[in-house]
């Protein structure tokens, strides 16, 4: 496995939820993610669906300690090329292109790169990827999907990301070809709108309880 490979999976094993963040004002960013490593999930995923996405992340790797600030839905080499310079030390992308490949090849700091088939991993592997995000997990199959690749296609490690709550994030946990789950669930927008920073700490310390 390559150090890349490594540092990737060691951010991923930090817990296992990684919080998928969509900030719209990043005045919230900071409280929020202190919330969310008070409750033990460290690794955040803060997806470039917003203008306030990048200095929510530049915010977050400043100013929350303990937090390790990633960048999602990342879909070219200029978003990957922001992210990083906003302070990410992890890339997430919902599924995989050339110039995404070619842009992390240039880069110290790892891509978790989507795959939803077979054959997407496959080509994945391909390229020395070893640690993949599966997404969107439930529309793509499921649980049960994801347990079928693990023999033909071991050695691989996965993060699925949709459709995942806490009463299905177990069903994904206890497979041994899954290293962690990206949610929502553990940041709801009604609790971000009321600063019920509180509340947010309490569902990622159950999230956290959750082991495969």
């Amino acid at each position: 496995m390559s150090a890349k490979s490594d540092r990737l999976l060691s951010t991923l094993k930090l817990a296992p939820v990684v919080p998928v963040l969509v900030i719209d004002d990043v005045a919230t960013a900071v409280p929020l993610a202190r919330a969310l490593v008070a409750g033990g999930l460290k690794a955040i995923e803060i997806t470039l669906r917003t203008p306030a996405a990048l200095e929510a992340i530049r915010a977050v790797a400043n100013e929350v300690e303990g937090a390790v600030a990633g960048a999602g839905t990342i879909l070219n080499a200029a978003q990957f090329e922001a992210a990083v310079e906003a302070g990410s030390k992890f890339i997430v992308s919902p599924g995989t292109t050339q110039e995404l490949i070619d842009v992390a090849n240039d880069h110290d700091v790892p891509l978790l790169p989507g795959a939803a088939t077979a054959s997407e991993v496959m080509g994945l592997r391909e390229e020395g990827y070893e640690v993949m995000k599966f997404f969107p997990a439930e529309q793509a199959g499921g649980a049960a999907y994801l347990k079928s690749l693990s023999s033909p296609l071991a050695g691989t490690l996965f993060c699925p990301t949709g459709g995942i709550s806490l009463s299905n994030a177990r069903d994904y946990l206890t497979l041994p070809n899954v290293v962690c789950v990206g949610g929502s669930w553990v940041a709801p927008k009604e609790l971000v709108t009321k600063g019920d920073w509180a509340g947010i700490t309490k569902l990622a310390a159950e999230a956290f309880t959750l082991k495969g």
